[in-house]
């Protein structure tokens, strides 16, 4: 096993985008020159509102372990309810960081040993004019301060040529404000 690679999960629900978030991330990884880039998105039975998840690594150098993540380094969740449905923190290595989306400061949550991030990316979304539960790109940015891993201009690129047409630069600017307000706690 290689300990250069950074591996994340991200948890969301059906059409809230994290499989998108994390091919946004994945793209900016490369951008910001970690050569090995690997997105494993899981599908199945999602359906709207079901909790799903993927898995994204990144190195910066190539990367040939194409097998899934089960003891990820950071995972970011985009729905705080989900908290009581899926344990997200399952195989999170030891000192690992967990983004929420949620209203709530990070001292709020209890996990042992970890870093927690929070953001109210849902209330921010909303107020920069996205549709209701659209919290993909606001999660990129609060993944952005919390992890300091891809510059939040190289971030902000990547969603403004994902959704070229469609909002870019409203859904850049929703992940730059979330960044902005993202609130980092001690272990």
């Amino acid at each position: 096993m290689r300990d250069d690679i950074i591996e994340t999960r991200w948890h969301g629900r059906g059409g809230q985008g994290a499989i998108t978030a994390a091919k946004i991330v994945a793209e900016a990884a490369f951008r910001s020159g970690y050569s090995g880039v690997v997105m494993a998105p899981t599908f199945g039975t999602e359906r709207r509102g079901a909790p799903v998840f993927t898995s994204l690594k990144f190195a910066k150098t190539k990367i040939y372990d194409l097998s899934p993540i089960t003891t990820p380094d950071m995972v970011i969740v985009l729905d705080h309810l989900l908290l009581e449905e899926v344990d997200v923190a399952a195989g999170l290595k030891a000192g690992g960081l967990i983004v929420i989306n949620s209203p709530k400061p990070p001292e709020v949550y209890r996990f042992k040993g970890m870093r927690v991030a929070t953001a109210d990316v849902t209330n921010i979304a909303f107020h920069g004019g996205l549709p209701p539960g659209i919290v993909n790109t606001g999660i990129i940015g609060a993944f952005g301060k919390a992890s300091g891993l891809i510059p939040i201009d190289v971030l902000c690129t990547a969603i403004e040529k994902e959704f070229a047409g469609k909002n870019g630069k409203k859904n850049a600017a929703v992940a730059r404000t979330t960044f902005e307000n993202t609130r980092v706690g001690d272990r």
